[in-house]
């Protein structure tokens, strides 16, 4: 590349640990610290670079072709600041599993957007996505529509991430009796995850469903990922301990997809010593406003109107990647200034096709307590029937799933086909197999119906 000053320079066994940019800076006689570029080598070198601007300052608008899963299972999200494509891995087909993901950085650092990208490689490659927008449905506004399923508040996801869970332990138990240790895609089962924007609000100290939010998402992470359902996160780059404690994500970080967006120091500090980054290692800063130097201008001298206009969005990490140090940048999502209404140009890179997916009925991963809090019905105290007058004929139209299925019920049971059956006939949307199966997973859980007894029927549980 024309006008970029390049020094291999010989490192100590092991590589280079610590060095201070600044003064890296300082003694190449460069003003702007963000058009230097240090990146380890292999073996003993490291690699110097020097740039007439950042290079990552003018990256392209994204397509929807990037956004498209390619055959090792990649969309590309972004560029290195070599040119180099930044990939994100959905799924993997060498072991047939979905991914573990998560989205750091701090408000600004161009999260949302990126959130985005995520959202819409998953619609454009078929994948079924389960949302939760905790910022009441603010960060991602477009992705109405565009998932299977979408909720806005921390109950409604706790509900959708026992839905997922329920979900993976369906598949587990369906891929066993097929003989089947992996996950292969839409055979029968389509590709899935659960994405949950803005979780450290789900999982901070205090949060009222914090201890639960935790469980589930690292039950999803340990055993969702091999029968293909995944889960990622998205969070505000504070400290790890506030992200429903470190143990929950350890394991998840270091084995999944991990972008770093601007940061602040507690969550570098966490990531290097839950073993992210090698200890010792350190990243280039990403500032808020890249080519800014810092020096005394003189009284007569102007300053530009645009020169402390954040515009680093999007500069980021990938911290599991094969370039852990190296920073890059996602392409252009969206619309640069903020729009009055939906933006049109993450609507068309959404496309107007429907989602892949059924939505998960939330109703049905209630608990008994939950369902008559809220006024669900079928339990006792519940308003409906008194002493004197009928009880109420059940209307499948506004019933949840799990109503439908023991209301269609015999004592003796039903077989699956039987109950599809039955369900849709019943006078209430039309339900697919696998939403069936799902739901019947979680009520056997919760003791709604009988354990699986060999017969390959589903039965009522018995009364006391």
């Amino acid at each position: 590349m024309p006008d970029v000053r390049e020094y291999v320079l010989k490192t100590p066994p092991g590589g280079v640990k610590r060095y201070d940019h600044e003064a890296l800076c300082d003694l190449l006689k460069v003003e702007d610290y963000s058009r230097v570029i240090f990146e380890q080598g292999v073996g003993r070198e490291a690699i110097v670079r020097i740039y007439p601007s950042n290079p990552l300052m003018g990256v392209r608008e994204m397509t929807a072709d990037d956004l498209v899963m390619d055959e090792r299972g990649r969309v590309q999200l972004g560029t290195y600041f070599d040119g180099s494509p930044l990939r994100f891995r959905l799924f993997d087909p060498r072991t047939g599993n979905a991914q573990r993901g998560a989205v750091f950085g701090t408000t600004g650092a161009g999260k949302s957007r990126l959130v985005q990208a995520i959202l819409i490689a998953c619609k454009n490659s078929g994948i079924v996505v389960h949302l939760a927008d905790l910022k009441h449905g603010q960060s991602v506004p477009e992705a109405a529509g565009q998932v299977a399923t979408r909720v806005t508040t921390q109950y409604e996801t706790i509900l959708m991430l026992r839905g997922l869970v329920a979900e993976a332990e369906r598949r587990m138990v369906a891929y066993a009796e097929m003989g089947r240790s992996g996950f292969v895609i839409g055979d029968p089962d389509p590709l899935m995850y659960g994405l949950v924007d803005e979780a450290n609000r789900l999982l901070e100290k205090g949060a009222p469903f914090r201890d639960e939010a935790a469980l589930l998402i690292k039950e999803l992470g340990r055993t969702g990922r091999s029968v293909g359902v995944g889960i990622i996160i998205a969070a505000q780059a504070g400290h790890l301990e506030e992200l429903g404690g470190s143990d929950t994500l350890r394991g998840m970080l270091k084995e999944g997809e991990v972008i770093l967006l601007r940061w602040s120091s507690a969550m570098m500090q966490q990531l290097v010593s839950d073993g992210l980054l090698p200890r010792g290692e350190s990243l280039q800063p990403i500032p808020k406003v890249v080519g800014q130097v810092r020096r005394i201008r003189r009284f007569t001298e102007q300053r530009a109107d645009n020169e402390d206009d954040v515009n680093s969005q999007g500069m980021l990490y990938h911290l599991t990647g094969i370039r852990p140090t190296s920073m890059a940048r996602t392409f252009v999502v969206g619309s640069v200034a903020p729009t009055p209404g939906f933006d049109p140009v993450i609507l068309a890179l959404y496309g107007d096709h429907t989602p892949p997916g059924q939505a998960i009925d939330l109703e049905a991963h209630m608990t008994a307590k939950e369902r008559q809090a809220a006024g669900g019905g079928g339990e006792e105290g519940s308003a409906g029937a008194g002493p004197g007058r009928p009880e109420p004929e059940p209307d499948s139209a506004t019933m949840s799933t799990a109503q439908r299925i023991l209301a269609a019920l015999p004592a003796d049971g039903l077989a699956t086909a039987d109950l599809l059956a039955a369900l849709n006939a019943d006078g209430g949307r039309q339900i697919r197999r696998g939403s069936v199966l799902t739901t019947v997973s979680s009520m056997r859980a919760k003791g709604e119906l009988a354990r699986p007894d060999g017969t390959g029927l589903i039965v009522p549980a018995p009364t006391a």
